[in-house]
């Protein structure tokens, strides 16, 4: 059973930092990208960061410059840092796995329970 244990939320001022992390466990299947989405009171669930096999990112372009995605194949880690927090960072945050079956290219998606990030003075 794929499992995925985010951590390192909380509570943060304005300009500060925090990292979060997703472990990503009881995989059968390659992992073909991984990322990291956020949710807000009464909006839609939206795309921070994203990581593909390959080692390409893509980011929200409110983000870009400020979050770094990276990950650490051996320990099926994906990691967000985040710096100089916004107000308007505050979310949820839901770390995704997209594992790929190659022989039939099929594409199983997974999701974490989420984190709690708000910033706030």
């Amino acid at each position: 059973q794929v499992q995925l244990v985010e951590s390192g939320g909380g509570l943060v001022q304005p300009g500060g930092s925090l990292r979060l992390s997703c472990v990503v466990s009881g995989i059968t299947f390659p992992i073909y990208s991984m990322g990291w989405y956020r949710q807000a009171p009464g909006k839609q669930r939206e795309l921070v960061a994203s990581i593909h096999r390959t080692g390409n990112t893509d980011y929200l372009d409110s983000v870009k410059g400020r979050f770094t995605i990276s990950r650490d194949n051996a320990k099926n880690t994906v990691y967000l840092q985040m710096t100089s927090l916004k107000p308007e960072d505050t979310a949820a945050y839901y770390c995704k796995t997209r594992l790929i079956k190659e022989l039939t290219m099929t594409l199983y998606d997974y999701w974490g329970q989420g984190t709690q990030v708000t910033v706030s003075s």
